[in-house]
């Protein structure tokens, strides 16, 4: 691995481990086992656009937007606080050992949710798009396949990784209280984000 490529798969470790809504989401398939590997395939794929977008230049772009900033923001905390109501209110009713996404409609909660989770967040934009296309900017123009190929991989490792771990522990967490519990927490998380995001920009 080159030393840009390295960095690349560094910086994009650093941004995508802190716990997010995102990882949440990835994490809660993961144990429910509910199309895992697809949610963390469709997570890699819209991470791989926006670092390109990030490391080919789209940064500067978004960075001259600031309307396209606020609206993201502005839709992301909605999306996340409604998301983290929901999840409250099934841990508080123990639907969450009866819910059944094997259906088609299911199958699309499942998309829009992850769609929602991931294109919705405005950290996403930041971390992918502003921070890496800033970092990348230091090498030269040939360089920047190698960086962005790094950030890539990097995302690929840790939600297949995390998708495969969560199921894989599933088994070990079959108690019909831990969907309660899994429940609580991403909504938790995500209500905190969702809060947090609203209350930068009253602010």
């Amino acid at each position: 691995m080159s030393v840009v490529m390295l960095q690349g798969f560094t910086l994009g470790a650093s941004l995508i481990m802190p716990i997010g809504a995102q990882n949440a989401f990835v994490l809660r398939q993961g144990l429910r086992r509910e199309r895992h590997l697809w949610v963390a395939g469709l997570c890699l794929l819209c991470d791989g656009l926006l670092i390109s977008l990030g490391v080919f230049g789209g940064g500067q772009v978004l960075a001259s937007l600031p309307w396209l900033k606020l609206a993201l923001t502005l839709g992301g905390s909605l999306f996340l606080l409604a998301y983290g109501g929901q999840s409250l209110r099934r841990a508080w009713r123990n639907a969450s050992a009866r819910l059944d996404l094997q259906g088609a409609a299911g199958d699309k909660a499942i998309l829009f949710t992850t769609l929602g989770v991931t294109l919705l967040n405005p950290h996403v934009y930041l971390d992918t798009v502003m921070i890496l296309g800033s970092m990348a900017a230091q090498w030269p123009h040939q360089a920047l396949p190698a960086f962005a190929l790094g950030a890539v991989l990097a995302s690929t490792v840790w939600f297949f990784g995390l998708a495969l771990l969560a199921a894989k522990l599933a088994p070990w967490l079959s108690h019909p209280q831990v969907p309660r519990g899994i429940d609580a927490l991403v909504g938790l998380i995500m209500l905190g984000l969702g809060s947090r995001l609203l209350l930068g920009l009253i602010g």
